[in-house]
C-alpha cells in the first residue's frame, strides 16, 4: 500500500447472523478476510456486541481469522472492553496476539446507550450501565499492563487486584496496542483527555472530515500536557460506504441495511458515502488529508462479497 494510507476492512460477522441467525460455518467471513490480504491490504476487523446487535464473538472469530491468513493485522472496531472482566481479556488477548503472530490490534470504545436493547445489554453482562465510562478506563489501564508482561497490582473503584501476571503476553512487546474511540461532534473533553492517556492510538467512526482534524488537535493537546508523543499515535478512522454506479440505489440500499443492523440510523449523514467509487476515494481522501493514516471499511449493503469487489478493483487501485 502507498506511505498516505493503510486501508482495511470490516468482516461482516454481524450481517452473517442477520442473514442466518444460526450459521452453520463462517467460510463467508474466512474468504473475505483471505481476499483482504490477497490484494495486500492492511487489515481486517470485527465489531463487538453480546445480546444488542448479535453477531459472532469478536475476539474467536479473529482466532479463527489468525489461523487461515499470514499477514493483515486482525483488529476490532470497536470492542465494548467494559463488558468484560480485564483479567480475563488480557488471557484471551496475549492468546489471540500469539496465535496470530503479534498482529493483533484492538480499538475499543465505552460503548453506547441509545435504546433500551444496548441499555440492557450492560445489565446482562452485570455491569451499570451509568458506570461504564469509569469501568472502561481500569479495563484498558489494567489489560494493557497485564497484556505487557507486567505484575500488576490494582485498587480502583470497579477492579480490586492483588499482584498476578497473566501469561501468555502478547508478543508485541509493550503489549497490545488500544486505539481509543473518540468523536469530535460529542463534545467529550474526558473522552479526548482519555484517549491521550490510555490510547497507543485513536478511532472515529462519526466525524466528518474537518472535525477528524478538530479531534486530532484537541488529542494532540492532552498528549502534549502528558507529555506522549502524539505522532506515535496511530490515527484510524471507520467509514460506512455502499460502491454502486446508481447514487439512489445505494442510498436507499445502505439505509436498509443500517435500518437491520441498528434498529434505526444513529448518525445519519455521517456515515457514507454511498455512490460511486470515484465518491468513495474523494473521502477517504479528504479523512488522510485530515490526518488519518489508516482508514476501516465497511459496506452497508446485504450483498457483501459484491461490494468487497468492486472496493478491491474500483478503489484500491487508487491507493496502490
Amino acid at each position: 500500500m502507498a506511505n498516505t494510507v493503510k486501508l482495511g476492512v470490516l468482516l461482516p460477522t454481524r450481517h452473517l447472523i442477520m442473514t442466518a441467525p444460526n450459521p452453520q460455518n463462517i467460510k463467508p467471513i474466512i474468504t473475505m478476510a483471505r481476499e483482504v490480504e490477497k490484494a495486500g491490504l492492511d487489515s481486517v476487523w470485527v465489531g463487538d456486541s453480546l445480546t444488542a446487535k448479535p453477531r459472532l464473538e469478536p475476539l474467536t472469530a479473529l482466532a479463527a481469522v489468525a489461523s487461515n491468513t499470514e499477514h493483515v493485522r486482525l483488529g476490532t472496531s470497536v470492542l465494548l472492553a467494559a463488558l468484560r472482566h480485564p483479567v480475563t481479556l488480557s488471557h484471551v488477548l496475549g492468546t489471540l496476539d500469539v496465535i496470530s503472530g503479534g498482529r493483533l490490534i484492538i480499538g475499543a470504545g465505552v460503548g453506547g446507550v441509545f435504546n433500551e436493547d444496548q441499555r440492557q445489554e450492560w445489565r446482562n453482562a452485570g455491569v451499570d450501565p451509568k458506570r461504564r465510562a469509569s469501568r472502561f478506563e481500569e479495563v484498558v489501564d489494567i489489560t494493557k499492563r497485564l497484556t505487557a508482561g507486567e505484575v500488576v497490582a490494582y485498587s480502583g473503584d470497579h477492579f480490586q487486584l492483588e499482584s498476578l501476571k497473566v501469561r501468555p503476553t502478547a508478543l508485541q512487546g509493550k503489549g497490545v496496542p488500544f486505539l481509543m474511540a473518540a468523536h469530535w461532534h460529542s463534545g467529550s473533553e474526558s473522552q479526548f483527555a482519555r484517549s491521550a492517556r490510555l490510547g497507543d492510538g485513536i478511532i472515529s467512526i462519526s466525524d466528518h472530515p474537518n472535525e477528524y482534524r478538530l479531534l486530532l488537535d484537541r488529542i494532540e493537546w492532552h498528549a502534549e500536557q502528558l507529555g506522549r508523543d502524539f505522532a506515535a499515535m496511530e490515527r484510524t478512522f471507520y467509514m460506512t460506504v455502499n460502491i454502486a454506479t446508481n447514487k439512489v440505489h445505494a442510498e436507499r440500499e445502505a439505509n436498509r441495511f443500517l435500518q437491520a443492523y441498528y434498529g434505526l440510523n444513529y448518525w445519519g449523514d455521517r456515515w457514507g458515502p454511498y455512490g460511486t467509487s470515484e465518491s468513495v476515494i474523494e473521502r477517504i481522501n479528504q479523512y488522510v488529508e485530515n490526518g488519518a493514516e489508516t482508514i476501516i471499511v465497511r459496506f452497508a449493503a446485504m450483498e457483501q462479497e459484491s461490494q468487497l469487489e468492486l472496493f478491491l478493483n474500483k478503489v484500491v487501485p487508487a491507493f496502490l
